[in-house]
């Protein structure tokens, strides 16, 4: 925990000082009341229930207090709370890979099992939308809250061929902030102004000539998530790096997960083999530039526990959180608990 405000700190002193006028002002109080009360008055006082009992309150009054000077100096804390994440994209690799049965039944039907059971895991008012990619990038779902369409999606996932991992993101970040513009045949989407499937206009290629806006800190929009899913490494299509940096400048994290096995698997498709390995340091860079994380799966069990991991860490973010509100409605209640009991018990506030 850190402080805005540090130096008023420095109020916490008054503490010692009201309770040394508050034993002085009881010594006073007992000294008036030897010399004034009755005597089973006196004895009825001096009975240790009813000694203690009184101390309550001013006690109650002291920690709020406390509380309240705390409050003063405007505490800070990383704390976990609830994101406000309204679309999150799946982007799941399709490439031919993904047939190899290292993770059974096959890797891809083990993405797919993980994948509807983190559709289902997520809160109804959660947009979601799926993305394949291979050897290109497709839209297989736009994000919506029909559970029933997103699984539908899953289902219909078809093995191709070659593995672009870029156009993946591309794709994905464009679901999220549709005035993206890239073209998916080059390497670096920065040097681009259109994108593969869209003709531009004019007005559409003046618009985006001008100097781009100023980039988000990465990882600052709580607003869109994107979760990747592949096995392999980049073959064609853009630099996975560079789109992982139109995310950062978006502010969009890239979750990355890697799926295989440590050894990388052989597999045969129309008479051709060829050992697949997967790129793990890309989908590192991918998730720091993003301020996201990286996770790795080596069987379809750690698939699973990556995927209900991952809803945990999309569903709940830390934060840095001012907590004065907290500091002073627990001394608040401190106030009023110690003056209520003050009443009921002597007929009077402290």
């Amino acid at each position: 925990m850190r402080f805005l405000w540090p130096d008023l700190l420095w109020l916490l002193v008054l503490l010692p000082l009201v309770v040394a006028a508050y034993v002085w002002l009881q010594r006073r109080r007992k000294r008036t009341a030897l010399r004034y009360a009755s005597l089973a008055f006196v004895r009825e006082a001096m009975v240790p229930r009813r000694a203690l009992r009184r101390h309550v309150p001013p006690l109650l009054f002291l920690l709020g207090l406390a509380l309240l000077l705390v409050a003063i100096a405007r505490p800070v804390a990383i704390v976990t709370l609830p994101t406000d994440h309204e679309t999150i994209i799946l982007a799941i690799d399709v490439s031919g890979s993904m047939r190899a049965e290292d993770i059974k039944p096959t890797r891809l039907a083990a993405a797919q099992a993980a994948a509807r059971a983190f559709i289902n895991d997520q809160p109804s008012n959660v947009d979601i939308g799926i993305v394949s990619f291979a050897g290109t990038a497709a839209v297989v779902q736009a994000p919506t809250q029909n559970r029933d369409d997103l699984v539908a999606a899953v289902d219909r996932l078809q093995l191709q061929r070659a593995t672009a991992v870029g156009s993946g993101i591309l794709v994905a970040l464009k679901l999220i902030d549709p005035a993206v513009r890239f073209d998916l045949r080059f390497s670096n989407p920065r040097l681009d102004v259109g994108d593969a499937n869209h003709e531009l206009s004019l007005d559409e290629r003046r618009a985006a000539a001008k100097p781009p806006s100023k980039p988000m800190a990465p990882g600052s929009n709580t607003s869109a998530a994107i979760i990747l899913l592949t096995d392999g490494q980049t073959t064609t299509g853009p630099d996975p790096i560079e789109a992982a940096r139109l995310a950062a400048d978006r502010g969009v994290r890239v979750y990355t997960v890697g799926i295989g096995t440590v050894g990388g698997a052989v597999i045969g498709w129309e008479g051709w083999s060829m050992r697949v390995r997967l790129d793990e340091d890309t989908l590192k860079a991918i998730a720091q530039l993003t301020r996201a994380d990286y996770y790795f799966a080596g069987s379809a069990d750690d698939l699973s526990r990556v995927y209900k991991g991952m809803n945990a860490k999309v569903v709940l973010q830390k934060k840095e959180t001012e907590l004065t509100a907290f500091f002073a409605a627990a001394a608040a209640l401190l106030f009023v608990a110690a003056a209520g009991l003050s009443v009921a018990w002597f007929n009077r506030i402290l």
